[in-house]
């Protein structure tokens, strides 16, 4: 069935619509503060001149055009002011050739200006795919289908142009089947990266070679716990994660979830929405000196075209502007949609709106359907590690 209209508050009036009306009202400022110029000069006595509006009209491309939108705009300005000089017959007065000064001047500094915001732009292109291509070898994207099931993923930044964070999703077919990750590193930068590479590299090991979900959590306990004593500390080594483990067996209509402190995975099947919550809470990875808590998988129904979804804690506390946490289970509550990907992208767009551009925490999305009665399931006949 065909995704619903677009839903959650925010729409054509709402903060993110007003920011892209904004972006869009740049575009033609330098233009109407030209015309504002003409106006007032026009308009008004012979003591009062439109030169400001002239000389302000490339000060305001600068940062937002290019280099030829920007010197088209300090022509035109350039040109405006003559034509005025011209019409009230006073273009060889001092103060004529005064504002002429001023404006030409002013228009240089403009594309001077403009050339030092297009390299620093293009310094932060090669930057932002640096760092993309590094993400992408620490945290790939799953392929659309693993053993017969549908996957989608996303990771969202919560800084425009950031790519790397300490949200992690990983997803494996094994022998078991379909086993996959959910955590959230605690911290940010390059340390929470490192140990996003440590838990996806020993989860890729354990899926393959544990029998039980119990013990590839046990293992990536152990891969943290002994990280953090190679650098000294726990606390050096950001300290903890929160973790979803799932295990998806082939032909079987159940998931098996193991819970380390992270947010509640939903399921999503005909427009009904059950939150998968954990009967036995355990503490993240990582904090196992603080008490024993003995792993134990749970078992639920995951029936033919059902949809389930995993997150971090980037979606559940995205704000908008009076504070509201956005709900992800209410907000999911009877919709249906096409596939795992359209409800990550329905999701992201719901995000936006709800907090007028975009969450203050980086975001992991992780969509599994499992193909409807009747949908060909291609399973892939060896595993395949993301």
């Amino acid at each position: 069935m065909a995704d619903r209209a677009p839903f959650g508050p925010g729409g054509p009036g709402g903060p993110y619509a007003r920011r892209l009306a904004g972006r869009r009202l740049v575009r033609f400022l330098p233009a109407l503060v030209i015309i504002g110029g003409l106006a007032l000069d026009l308009s008004t006595p012979a003591r009062v001149t439109g030169a400001p509006f002239f000389a302000a009209a490339p000060l305001i491309a600068a940062p937002f055009f290019p280099l030829l939108g920007t010197l088209l705009v300090a022509v035109a300005s350039l040109l405006a002011e003559i034509a005025l000089r011209i019409h009230t017959d006073t273009l060889t007065t001092v103060v004529s050739i005064s504002e002429l000064l001023t404006v030409l001047v002013v228009s240089a500094l403009a594309l001077y200006i403009n050339g030092v915001v297009r390299r620093s732009g293009e310094r932060l292109a090669s930057a932002r795919v640096i760092a993309e291509t590094a993400q992408r070898a620490v945290l790939p994207r799953p392929a659309e289908r693993i053993g017969g099931l549908r996957i989608a993923a996303r990771y969202e930044a919560a800084q425009e142009g950031a790519f790397i964070g300490g949200d992690l999703f990983a997803v494996q077919d094994t022998p078991y089947g379909v086993r996959l990750v959910v955590g959230d590193v605690r911290g940010k930068g390059l340390e929470a990266v490192e140990a996003v590479a440590v838990i996806i590299g020993s989860f890729r090991e354990a899926a393959e070679q544990e029998s039980s979900l119990e013990g590839v959590a046990q293992r990536l306990e152990r891969s943290l716990l002994r990280e953090g004593t190679r650098r000294d500390g726990l606390d050096v080594f950001e300290g903890f994660t929160t973790a979803v483990l799932a295990e998806i067996p082939h032909g079987e209509g159940v998931v098996r979830l193991v819970n380390r402190g992270h947010p509640e995975p939903l399921i999503c099947h005909d427009g009904a929405v059950r939150m998968l919550a954990a009967h036995d809470p355990a503490l993240p990875l990582g904090m196992s000196e603080l008490g024993a808590w003995p792993d134990r998988a749970e078992q639920s129904a995951y029936p033919d075209g059902a949809t389930l979804l995993f997150y971090t804690d980037g979606l559940t506390e995205a704000r908008d502007a009076h504070g509201i946490f956005y709900v992800p289970r209410e907000r999911l509550d009877g919709r249906i949609f096409q596939g795992p990907d359209e409800m990550l992208q329905a999701l992201i767009d719901d995000v936006r709106r709800h907090t007028g551009g975009g969450s203050q925490d980086d975001m992991a999305l992780l969509a599994v359907s499992r193909p409807s009665e009747g949908e060909p399931e291609r399973r892939r006949t060896m595993p395949i590690v993301l």
